[in-house]
């Protein structure tokens, strides 16, 4: 058993033996039983509060972004879950929620048949309930992972009107983009939104004579050609991708690009100064 289950069930089935689910399970949450050595993954802690609603929940905001193949999120974060018992448990937020049939997905997983909330209702949840940055970046990751369509998510705002967080909803999806492949390019994004530019493009093409992309850029302004560009640790820690990366920038610069490269340790000030120099480059 690598998936978590109820040992009630599990005995009363005799798939297991008491002495059998003392020695080498761990009660995540009451009677949800997972394996001593398993790692506690996003859709893990997803399916085992699933479970302690006794099936009855939707699981819905990280937990549901990450049953729907969404990446970067943090595994200690807690689950979320629409339920109707509000009895507080440490690793899970019971939310309380209206739902309409419409909303909701079945995820046949071996544990049962799990429902889910719809991308669409996910990204809303997200972007009413978390701060903007945080919801953005995750909203972003969803983008990634599923075909999202805003629209979709907006038809959602306009049927909760009202509601609570609805105004801090729309102004979270007017910044998504599922070009970003990372939160720290969403960050980044961010960060010149804020700054007062132009908002940019994100993964631009750039291409040879023949019409094939010889590289994609994390984002910039392509009638100016200046791009910015998150480089994450990968680019330090391996000479191969340091290598490519030394020929790729070569090549960018040839083709008349300024390649602004930010890292970790730069300040966002320092970054923003960068940007304003190499935009007034081109004035």
């Amino acid at each position: 058993m690598t998936d978590p289950f109820l040992g009630s069930e599990a005995l009363a089935e005799r798939t297991l033996s008491r002495y059998e689910l003392r020695s080498r399970y761990v009660a995540l949450y009451q009677d949800v039983y997972v394996p001593m050595d398993a790692e506690l993954t996003p859709v893990l802690r997803a399916k085992a509060s699933w479970l302690r609603s006794q099936r009855r929940g939707v699981l819905a905001g990280f937990s549901a972004s990450a049953l729907h193949g969404a990446r970067w999120i943090d595994p200690a974060r807690p689950a979320a879950i629409i339920d109707t018992n509000r009895r507080p448990v440490p690793g899970v937020q019971v939310w309380e929620e209206r739902i309409e049939p419409d909303e909701i997905v079945v995820v046949v997983v071996v544990v049962g048949e799990m429902r889910v909330t719809t991308p669409a209702r996910t990204a809303l949840d997200l972007a009413r309930r978390y701060p903007k940055g945080t919801a953005v970046a995750a909203i972003d990751a969803l983008a990634q992972a599923v075909e999202l369509k805003v629209a979709d998510v907006e038809l959602l705002v306009d049927r909760y009107r009202g509601h609570r967080g609805m105004k801090a909803a729309r102004a979270a999806l007017a910044l998504v983009d599922g070009g970003a492949e990372s939160p720290k390019e969403t960050w980044l994004r961010l960060l010149l939104v804020r700054a007062g530019f132009p908002r940019p493009q994100t993964q631009i093409a750039v291409r040879n004579e023949w019409g094939w992309a010889e590289a994609y850029l994390d984002m910039g302004w392509e009638d100016i050609k200046v791009a910015v560009e998150y480089d994450g640790d990968q680019h330090r820690s391996s000479r191969t991708q340091y290598v490519k990366d030394i020929r790729r920038l070569e090549m960018l610069e040839r083709k008349g690009w300024i390649v602004i490269r930010v890292i970790a340790e730069n300040h966002p000030e320092d970054i923003v100064c960068r940007v304003l120099e190499a935009r007034a480059r081109r004035a």
